[in-house]
């Protein structure tokens, strides 16, 4: 049966795998068993058991593509899925115990799924992310597929929840998790956004901001000194007059001037009640 499937140069013969009408002579179960069974009774060195090797992994590919198809949703090729998902199907060739009972699907698709979750989790994400929202993601991610399917439209985050018997806070926790695989540049274009940047879009700290209290608190005193005097702080700090030019102004000697401005300023910073 083996050398009508398997060529000597160790590939899969199609036209051995099906039967007249082109159907399939032998389903993949079957085959694997029947593999297996045969690289049990090989020696570790003998040439034949690579050949062995190569055909389990061949005919068991189809699985590897049903567990990727579980991490569609991510922004990753589906063929870089696949590979990942490979080498966790030869792991679990390597590994699998035929005397066990266990069927190899059962057996290998946890392995499978697996090695991809750490290519996930080690190689793809920018952001970190707890290891508990990363294997809740995979959950919740399934969750929300099969409620699509059953509702026809996207599940919200109560139905999600009640599907995993979860919390809300932790499938609201999760989806922003989720989205947590790759992080933009600062200054890269955004289409949606007529081209402009994200940083072009940012809010950025005014440094006016830091005058609007001190000109308040300013107000509030200036209006507390005599007609006089804040007359002579409008003159000189908001129409910008010397001394000599607001002597004049007023009919005061300059030295007047000088004292009532320095008398000013210091009721200003202290906060003092002023004083004739």
């Amino acid at each position: 049966m083996l050398a009508e499937i398997i060529s000597p140069a160790g590939e899969l013969r199609p036209d051995g795998l099906r039967g007249p009408g082109g159907r399939p002579a032998v389903d993949v179960r079957t085959l694997t068993r029947v593999l297996f069974e045969r690289l049990a009774e090989l020696p570790p060195d003998a040439p034949e058991r690579e050949r062995v090797r190569a055909a389990l992994i061949e005919v068991n590919i189809p699985l590897v593509r049903y567990a990727a198809t579980r991490f569609r949703s991510r922004s990753e090729p589906m063929e870089d899925v696949v590979q990942v998902g490979t080498i966790g199907l030869i792991n679990a060739i390597d590994r699998f115990d035929p005397t066990r009972g266990v069927q190899f699907p059962t057996y290998a698709l946890p392995t499978i799924l697996g090695e991809i979750k750490r290519y996930f989790r080690d190689n793809v994400r920018t952001m970190h992310v707890p290891r508990r929202l990363q294997e809740l993601w995979v959950q919740v991610s399934g969750a929300m597929e099969e409620l699509t399917v059953l509702h026809g439209r996207a599940p919200k985050v109560p139905e999600i929840a009640a599907s995993l018997r979860i919390p809300e806070e932790d499938v609201r926790a999760c989806l922003d998790a989720g989205r947590a695989y790759n992080a933009a540049s600062l200054e890269a274009a955004q289409e949606h956004e007529g081209g402009l940047a994200l940083l072009d879009r940012l809010g950025y700290e005014d440094s006016a901001l830091a005058e609007v209290e001190h000109r308040d608190m300013v107000r509030h005193l200036l209006v507390q000194l005599p007609e006089r005097e804040r007359r002579i702080v409008m003159l000189r700090f908001f129409a910008n007059l010397t001394q000599s030019q607001i002597s004049t102004e007023l009919g005061m000697s300059q030295m007047h001037v000088s004292r009532l401005l320095s008398r000013i300023l210091t009721r200003l910073r202290t906060g003092n009640s002023w004083e004739e």
